[in-house]
């Protein structure tokens, strides 16, 4: 089991002028790309949170998803009602933009074996789009009501699309034939994600709990926890994979034992100086040790995570 993490709040990070929705970063690399209801979409230092952040593009619309390829050096973002705009992080250019049904975009994926970018639609749409140029490939009609998040599984070819008609269906990552549809949730299902294991899909919504499915049992469900008071926004693996965090409208971060999937630590106003409001997104940047989230209230937060290393468990 993993010992429990001490949590300390190294900075807020200010200049969004509105909710920031979207954050999105990789572990080996500090820079990490936030935007949300102003449009502004900044870069901002994990490893110097001191630093101002860089403002990187300004859209009209409200942003919810963004999406950064390090291979590449691009930040791709759903500028909502606008489509698909993909920035050139060196010369901070509009390289791409893709229109795409007049709608919110809530969540995209990359698949660097299938050269491919999905999109998950306000309209029950998932797009996908040719990685090469960021052309439109074809529009697939899942749901009448939003696709919500999506989730990868690269070894199995296995796209997860969780939507606000409470479903989650798995398709086929080439096809996009419905391999499996996953029922559960008794309210839309926000975020998705694979183990780093890819051995468990963990769901989570608006009804608070956070479902794990056993991905070779045909996704049976492995778990159902209370995990929140109220709807889970996101969930984030460590890059080691020891460790789980979820964020909340409750205004807390959890972070979970990603083995045993027992309640570590919350991270809260009260306890660490946390978010006043909605906790949108986390992620873990940089080496793993720290983590950022976003929030309602404008700001990002920088926390470092000491611990939750695995220990042995004496007789």
């Amino acid at each position: 089991m993993s010992s429990r993490p001490q949590v300390q709040k190294l900075a807020s990070l200010t200049g969004h002028r509105d909710c920031v929705y979207a954050l999105t970063g990789h572990a080996g690399q500090d820079t990490v790309y936030s935007s949300g209801a102003d449009g502004l979409v900044v870069a901002w230092r994990a490893d110097a949170p001191e630093q101002d952040g860089d403002l990187l593009a300004r859209v009209e619309n409200s942003v919810y998803a963004l999406l950064h390829l390090p291979g590449r050096n691009l930040l791709v973002l759903g500028h909502n009602f606008q489509g698909i705009q993909v920035i050139d992080l060196a010369t901070k250019a509009l390289v791409y933009a893709t229109a795409l049904p007049p709608v919110a975009i809530f969540d995209l994926t990359y698949s660097e074996l299938r050269q491919r970018l999905y999109v998950a639609l306000a309209d029950g749409t998932l797009a996908v789009l040719r990685a090469t140029d960021f052309t439109l490939e074809t529009l697939l009609r899942l749901s009448d009501k939003s696709l919500r998040c999506l989730a990868l599984h690269e070894q199995r070819g296995e796209l997860a699309v969780g939507g606000s008609d409470h479903l989650v269906r798995v398709l086929d990552a080439d096809s996009l034939r419905v391999q499996h549809v996953i029922e559960g949730a008794t309210n839309s299902v926000f975020t998705c994600a694979y183990s780093p294991d890819g051995r468990y899909l963990l769901t989570a919504g608006r009804d608070a709990h956070l479902r794990i499915w056993d991905v070779a049992a045909e996704y049976r469900e492995h778990r159902s926890i209370v995990a929140h008071m109220f709807t889970i926004n996101h969930l984030a693996f460590s890059p080691d994979a020891r460790l789980l965090a979820t964020c909340s409208m409750d205004k807390s971060i959890k972070l979970w034992d990603a083995e045993t999937w027992q309640l570590l630590r919350v991270v809260d106003r009260a306890r660490h100086a946390g978010h006043g409001t909605s906790v949108n997104k986390v992620i873990w940047p940089g080496s793993g040790k720290r983590l950022v989230s976003c929030s309602d209230d404008r700001s990002l937060a920088v926390w470092e995570v000491v611990g939750g290393e695995q220990q042995e468990v004496s007789g």
